[in-house]
């Protein structure tokens, strides 16, 4: 590798700009990932209002060109080709553009790439926080933006997957999904289980803030589950179907302490792998498989509930 060649680029298709709260959020994500240092390079996608803008601003790439569906939703393949491409760098990670990433991030995942030959797949749960101020970054606002994820935050359930960290070269066959719709990320992980890659859970050894916002860009009604959504429902049936809608849940590995282990296999996930296996024709409208998913998931978000309270979010200083 070439001594100014990053080692991991982050890429992203960020919102409009046009909303003030949304471009709050995204402004303190950016600015998080560049204070990971000089290893690290942001590509910012799409022709988003505002996008160009804020790409200037903060002195970053911005490749407009990102390819849509026929709603003006960018599409994953074209995103994942588009960054590729133009990165020089090993590894590259998408990530949402309200994802706040800590200095900690890039040696966990140093750590965990000597671990593992070939392609893999990093993911891990974000940590929710309301944030409606701008973030400072440095050793001293990182400690105390722990210590207010614990005393404030809520770890989110395995079901979303707000960054994927892969090996240069890897995720190229990806079907026309779109994203920020409910579907796409699960196919990812997915496709790196049948691939037979390492899907490694980061979630012990890195805090990953997600600010929270509003979901009116869904243009779901208040209630509604966002799988209801016409793209999201397109993004399931392109996946194969709803027995393709693996999560963290389904990592084969985990970091922590520095070290990449298999992960033990746990209630909750062993009650997803049913839950799985019998939607393999759809979800069922009536009848006793209907009554046991609902039974079942309704048991695996007690459990995972149960387990957010008691978590305490990674220490920023690295493990």
């Amino acid at each position: 590798m070439k001594k100014n060649t990053p080692w991991l680029t982050l890429f992203s298709a960020p919102k409009p700009f046009d909303r003030p709260h949304i471009a709050l959020i995204q402004r303190n994500a950016i600015r998080s990932w560049l204070a990971l240092g000089p290893e690290v390079e942001v590509l910012l996608l799409g022709d988003e209002p505002g996008l160009a803008e804020a790409a200037r601003e903060f002195g970053v790439r911005h490749l407009p060109e990102v390819e849509r569906n026929a709603h003006g939703t960018p599409l994953i393949p074209s995103m994942f080709a588009l960054a590729q491409e133009a990165s020089q760098a090993p590894y590259l990670c998408y990530l949402n553009a309200d994802i706040v990433l800590l200095p900690h991030f890039l040696p966990a995942l140093k750590a965990m790439a000597a671990q593992v030959e070939g392609c893999f797949l990093a993911v891990g749960q974000r940590w929710n926080l309301e944030v409606t101020e701008p973030l400072a970054f440095g050793p001293e606002a990182e400690v105390a933006l722990w210590a207010r994820v614990r005393n404030e935050g809520r770890m989110h359930p395995r079901n979303g997957i707000d960054f994927f960290a892969f090996p240069r070269g890897c995720l190229n066959a990806i079907p026309p999904l779109v994203v920020g719709r409910a579907g796409w990320d699960n196919w990812i992980v997915y496709h790196a289980r049948t691939q037979g890659w390492p899907v490694v859970d980061l979630t012990p050894s890195v805090l990953v803030i997600h600010q929270n916002h509003d979901y009116a860009h869904l243009a779901v009604p208040q209630g509604r589950h966002p799988y209801k959504q016409e793209e999201a429902q397109r993004n399931v049936e392109l996946a194969g179907g709803l027995h393709h809608m693996y999560t963290i849940w389904e990592a084969s590995h985990v970091l922590a302490r520095g070290r990449v282990r298999r992960q033990p296999l746990r209630l909750g996930g062993l009650i997803h792998k049913v839950e799985l296996r019998l939607q393999r024709h759809g979800f069922p409208h009536h009848g006793w498989k209907r009554i046991l998913i609902r039974r079942l998931r309704r048991f695996r978000f007690w459990l995972e509930r149960r387990e957010a309270a008691r978590r305490v979010p990674p220490w920023p200083q690295g493990r």
